[in-house]
């Protein structure tokens, strides 16, 4: 386990704190040496295993709390807020070095940072108010709500109205310079319609693309569902 505030000694060199960490995981003395060489190569800190954890980076100590969670060679990892306060070199670092610990191992990450959800996890359980409101992968998250708009851009763009000729477009506001952001109702065929369009009228299609609703938004309207079933209870 990893708590957000990793639980160092700051006077001690990582090599003296992680063979303390092995010891109460009950690593026989015969085999921490070992142990600790194994999570020191892990975790990218070998070549500073003599330095005081005081004199570390963050980025650097994180790493050592990451370490001291998998001293023991667990089959089961949690995580609370792992790239907390770092900046984003470093942020980078230690989702690289997550996804690598995940590899045979289960990794659970308890975050409420949702861009690190989408650049980490494969599976996600969202709890609001103590219960569970969405369990699936991040796919399934990702399409909770499904796209209502459509970004075009056209080199030979035609007046906005002409999009509204297609019956399942709502509204189509024009963003100048050839592109159009398209409301609509319906399932996402539309987009191969209009590329039909498109390519029959001679409008030049430079980009289609769906506009995915973003992570905050899902998370704000599973929270709002949540309330609205709890007051109705």
């Amino acid at each position: 386990f990893l708590p957000q505030k990793p639980p160092l000694y700051m006077d001690l060199t990582i090599e003296e704190y992680l063979a303390h960490c092995a010891a109460i995981h009950w690593i026989e003395d015969k085999d921490i040496p070992a142990a600790v060489d194994k999570a020191l190569g892990y975790c990218g800190l070998t070549h500073f295993r003599k330095r005081l954890i005081r004199n570390l980076s963050g980025g650097y100590q994180q790493r050592v709390g990451i370490a001291q969670a998998i001293i023991h060679d667990p089959e089961f990892v949690v995580l609370d807020e792992p790239t907390n306060g770092l900046d984003p070199n470093q942020i980078i670092e230690i989702r690289n070095l997550i996804k690598e610990i995940a590899q045979d191992r289960t990794v659970v990450i308890s975050t409420h940072i949702l861009s690190e959800v989408q650049a980490m996890c494969k599976y996600i359980r969202m709890i609001e108010e103590g219960q569970l409101v969405f369990a699936g992968t991040v796919e399934d998250f990702d399409n909770y709500i499904q796209p209502n708009t459509i970004f075009v851009k056209l080199r030979e763009a035609p007046d906005v109205s002409r999009f509204k000729e297609f019956p399942d477009i709502i509204d189509a506001e024009d963003l100048g310079q050839g592109q159009f952001r398209i409301k609509f109702s319906g399932d996402e065929s539309l987009v191969e319609r209009i590329t039909e369009r498109a390519v029959k009228e001679g409008w030049r299609l430079m980009e289609i693309r769906l506009e995915r609703t973003s992570l905050d938004t899902i998370f704000a309207e599973l929270s709002n569902y949540n309330k609205k079933k709890s007051k109705k209870k």
